[in-house]
């Protein structure tokens, strides 16, 4: 199954730390002007997608970085 956002196809990444586990997500960026970053799980890439904005998931990142959150 192929997503598009936008009309453009998106190019679904995975950590290269993933493994062949079942706990990874995927991300992709949402166009046009990609001002979202996109998130599903790899299991099942044709169930929810979640979508957070740019400013939204860079404070993801960074509370995640600084080991705030119980992940």
């Amino acid at each position: 199954m192929t997503m598009t956002s936008g009309g453009a196809a998106l190019s679904w990444r995975k950590s290269t730390h993933s493994s062949s586990g079942s706990d990874c997500v995927e991300l992709a960026l949402a166009s046009p002007g990609r001002a979202a970053v996109l998130v599903r799980d790899s299991k099942f890439p044709g169930g929810a997608v979640f979508r957070f904005g740019n400013a939204e998931f860079a404070a993801f990142l960074f509370r995640v970085k600084r080991g705030e959150l119980d992940l």
